[in-house]
């Protein structure tokens, strides 16, 4: 008996865990699409020439700082071009 308590309760634990994870983890998907959507809106509409720079480009690392970074990903790419230094 006290097996199938223990078991039970590393199914609940396992399980909680698992779902903790997932919801994690689609908040992070969601904050890679929109850092992509931002970069993608950025070059299309040449934001950047209206304040005199030129665009981000779409080059390995910008894409991969606004995949993993979102939103403020994009936002430290636009400093990082506003100083001078381009990734």
């Amino acid at each position: 008996m006290s097996n199938l308590l223990l078991d039970a309760v590393l199914i609940i634990v396992v399980l909680a865990i698992a779902y903790y994870l997932i919801k994690k983890s689609a908040v992070l998907v969601i904050n890679a699409i929109l850092g992509l959507i931002a970069l993608f809106c950025l070059n299309y509409l040449n934001v950047m020439q209206w304040i005199g720079l030129s665009d981000l480009g779409y080059s390995n690392a910008t894409i991969v700082v606004s995949g993993v970074g979102g939103v403020p990903g994009v936002l430290i790419l636009i400093l990082l071009k506003f100083f001078g230094i381009s990734i």
